[in-house]
């Protein structure tokens, strides 16, 4: 199904800020729990947990809205090389989307801790416990938290470039202006 209208679809493009809105939410999240021994840290990772749980069904849901609503094309004269970073950056996305919470409830399995999404709803380990695998995807997370700190700032500047400076319409495509 092609997008003759130019535009992403209403559904890509709520998902769209509303998970920006909770990656960056959860980015700064994250680094405040590492960051902390207070009584802060409690609170920061009963927030974490179902917000990369809710970060992780909504990955989906948007990885199948974008698979039925396909993005409308790029402006013909973006370098091909920009063309492909673009196709590369966001299927990157999803994957961190999908993977970083994956991750981080593996981690929480394999270190024999609980993944609770509220006071009695508890999610079941996806992992057995194990100090080593514990150990390794602690890093793991917290690389691929980095990696998507990146992608995202990759992200925004390139919307920022074609809003501000090629003003191609890509960035109106997305906020929901003309194009």
């Amino acid at each position: 199904m092609n997008n003759p209208t130019g535009m992403f679809a209403l559904p890509a493009r709520i998902l769209h800020w509303l998970m920006a809105a909770m990656i960056l939410a959860m980015l700064f999240i994250g680094v405040g729990m590492v960051a902390s021994v207070s009584e802060r840290h409690e609170w920061l990772l009963r927030i974490h947990k179902p917000l990369g749980i809710a970060i992780l069904l909504l990955a989906v849901v948007r990885l199948a809205v974008r698979l039925r609503h396909p993005p409308p094309p790029l402006p013909a004269d973006l370098p091909m090389l920009q063309k492909l970073a673009a196709h590369a950056s966001h299927w990157l996305l999803y994957a961190l989307m999908i993977a970083m919470p994956l991750v981080g409830w593996a981690m929480l399995s394999a270190g024999g801790y609980p993944v609770m999404l509220g006071a009695s709803l508890r999610l079941p380990a996806i992992l057995p416990a194990s100090a080593t695998a514990f150990a390794i995807l602690r890093h793991l997370h917290g690389w691929l938290a980095l990696l998507l700190l990146l992608t995202f700032l990759a992200h925004l500047g390139a919307a920022l470039y074609h809003g501000l400076i090629r003003r191609d319409g890509v960035l109106a495509s997305m906020v929901g202006g003309r194009r």
